[in-house]
């Protein structure tokens, strides 16, 4: 071993001694910076990492600690409430001469900002006083409720619950409300004898959603909040959570004590602050990836590397003319090439210095043009595929409905029902000639509705009058503009499934109106119905396709088009309640002439 280092040593000195004074004086400051800036750097860089973990750990404790002082001083007001009006009004009323309306509805009114209803409950369930919603649903069992049954089982307590759809009155508005009930067993006072109830009062998951929003957490870190189960109350990712489209570990968050914790979750290292609510048993978890301050993260090596350059520099006196030639045309070319970052247009790339940097400025002069030239290539690729799209959504009309109309008027002919065929083959033709529409997109809404009329008028004549139709139109809508083929494909789906069981009573009817600058067209049946959900999913785009005897076109078809056209603002909305019928409801920008016409030339 002795023998062959003394050999590598000689060699190294026979070329050191064959190089130029340029090389040894480069190579020598190479090899004595890089060996002295590496035990440097990589002493900062491990007491940076530690330092940067220290303080983001600190950082996210104060905001998990400054959430919990506004979401406790939020529930606070809550608890004061619902004290207010035990202490102050149920327990010095006897309920069976005494009324507590006015004081629940005074106290309602002042804070009717944080609250969705406040109502009082006997032991069994019933609906003493209620502000401001007085009217139970029919299925409303309060009595099997969680929040009822948590108060009667411990009643020193005050419980608050996971938030959840208010289904216990009927709204005005027809509107779901997300709320967090707050619940208390009380004692009501009647004629003298103290009986059981629950007092409840439901607050606006709106207040605690917007506490927690406000929240942001150094490097990409963020913070959700749970119950004392590991259910989730707020979470920046809760509807993608309930999609089951991303995933958390709340359950185990659930288990840690206040504090912060290491854990592992699908295979990302990260750090948990736990911070329980008073009063609830609620958890603020504060959520920061590893990767934000660890020695794994490139913004620490960045900073490392920056730190090594600059200390480089410090000791590059001796070959400044060197490293000038060779930095400044490279420090042009960075800037030429951050101006390029920026989006400036008609950017010239900085072009000079030695040989390679020249190649390198050419270079990426070449790839700025390619880059230019693939950008308005993919631009014009998505103009085309959305052109595509839209012609492809239009005419997916399904032939079947041609064969089986010419079919019936076959019948009709051979059978010596003259007059109905005459009038079928009529309907058909004009049917097909606004369908056409010279190949415009943009029709008047008088010629959608004609094409309504003809497309029922030939249904009518294949079903035998098994149903009836009503189109009308509002006379603020005149000279009102819309897109073809958007009323045919929701008349078919009311008859092959709205009007399939209907014997001879059926009846659907087209209305368009106008509200402010939207034109709606409602088209209604008084067939089976369906569930509300089920309604609603009809326009989920993941759920798939059901092939009926209809045009193929169907109303998530209309709803893509629409949206496609004028914004996701617009489209369809299904409301449907089974037993009751269906009522489909098209909303769309109220176009004049002019509009449509500009749309028209822009397609």
């Amino acid at each position: 071993m002795r023998k062959f280092l003394r050999q590598f040593a000689l060699d190294m000195a026979g070329r050191y001694k064959k190089m130029s004074i340029q090389m040894v004086i480069a190579r020598s400051f190479t090899v004595v910076a890089i060996i002295g800036m590496v035990f440097i750097v990589s002493s900062l860089v491990l007491h940076f990492s530690s330092s940067s973990s220290k303080l983001i750990m600190e950082n996210t404790e104060r905001v998990l600690y400054q959430a919990n002082l506004n979401l406790d001083s939020y529930l606070r007001r809550m608890m004061r409430i619902s004290d207010t009006m035990y202490y102050r009004v149920i327990k010095h009323a006897d309920l069976a001469e005494d009324s507590i309306s006015d004081s629940m509805n005074l106290l309602y009114e002042e804070n009717r900002d944080a609250l969705v209803s406040i109502a009082l409950f006997n032991g069994t369930g019933d609906l003493i006083y209620s502000t401001p919603l007085s009217a139970l649903k029919e299925s409303a069992a309060a009595e099997q409720s969680p929040w009822f049954l948590s108060a009667l089982d411990k009643m020193e307590n005050l419980h608050f619950s996971a938030p959840h759809i208010q289904r216990l009155f009927n709204h005005s508005d027809n509107q779901y409300h997300w709320v967090v009930s707050l619940s208390r067993y009380v004692q009501l006072t009647y004629n003298g004898i103290t009986k059981s109830g629950v007092l409840l009062v439901d607050m606006n998951f709106a207040g605690i959603e917007q506490v927690c929003q406000n929240i942001e957490l150094a490097n990409n870190g963020y913070m959700y909040l749970i119950d004392g189960s590991g259910e989730i109350i707020y979470h920046p990712k809760q509807q993608l959570i309930y999609a089951g489209l991303h995933e958390e570990n709340n359950l185990k968050a659930a288990l840690y004590p206040d504090g912060t914790f290491s854990e592992k979750f699908l295979g990302e290292n990260r750090k948990i602050t736990i911070r329980t609510v008073g009063y609830t048993g609620w958890k603020l978890v504060g959520v920061v990836p590893n990767k934000t301050f660890s020695t794994d993260s490139p913004q620490i090596w960045f900073f490392g590397l920056s730190l090594l350059l600059f200390s480089a520099f410090l000791l590059a006196f001796v070959n400044f003319r060197i490293s000038a030639y060779i930095s400044d045309p490279i420090r042009r070319l960075e800037h030429s090439i951050n101006n390029l970052r920026i989006g400036l247009d008609d950017l010239e790339i900085e072009k000079g210095g030695c040989y390679e940097v020249e190649r390198l400025s050419h270079s990426i002069s070449s790839m700025v043009s390619t880059m230019r030239h693939l950008m308005d290539d993919i631009i014009e690729q998505e103009r085309q595929k959305r052109r595509s799209e839209l012609e492809i959504l239009q005419s997916q009309i399904n032939p079947h409905f041609l064969y089986n109309t010419l079919d019936s008027i076959i019948c009709m002919i051979e059978s010596g029902r003259y007059e109905e065929s005459i009038q079928m083959v009529t309907s058909l033709a004009r049917f097909f000639r606004i369908s056409l529409s010279h190949g415009k997109r943009i029709i008047p809404l008088k010629d959608e509705l004609e094409h309504a009329k003809h497309y029922m008028t030939i249904q009518q004549t294949r079903f035998k009058n098994k149903f009836i139709t009503e189109i009308t139109a509002q006379p603020d809508t005149d000279g009102i503009y819309t897109l073809k083929l958007i009323i045919q494909p929701i008349l078919e789906n009311a008859i092959y499934h709205g009007m399939a069981s209907c014997e001879d009573d059926g009846i659907i009817r087209v209305n368009a109106w106008r509200d402010g600058n939207d034109l709606i067209i409602d088209v209604t049946d008084n067939g089976l119905g369906m569930r509300p959900e089920v309604a609603q999913s009809l326009l989920d785009e993941s759920r798939p396709n059901i092939k009926t005897s209809g045009s193929g076109m169907g109303v998530r078809n209309v709803h893509r088009r629409i949206q496609l056209n004028f914004g996701e603002q617009y489209g369809l909305s299904i409301f449907s309640e089974p037993d009751e019928g269906t009522c489909v409801r098209i909303r769309l920008p109220a176009l004049d002439q002019n509009q449509a016409k500009e749309m028209e030339e822009q397609a």
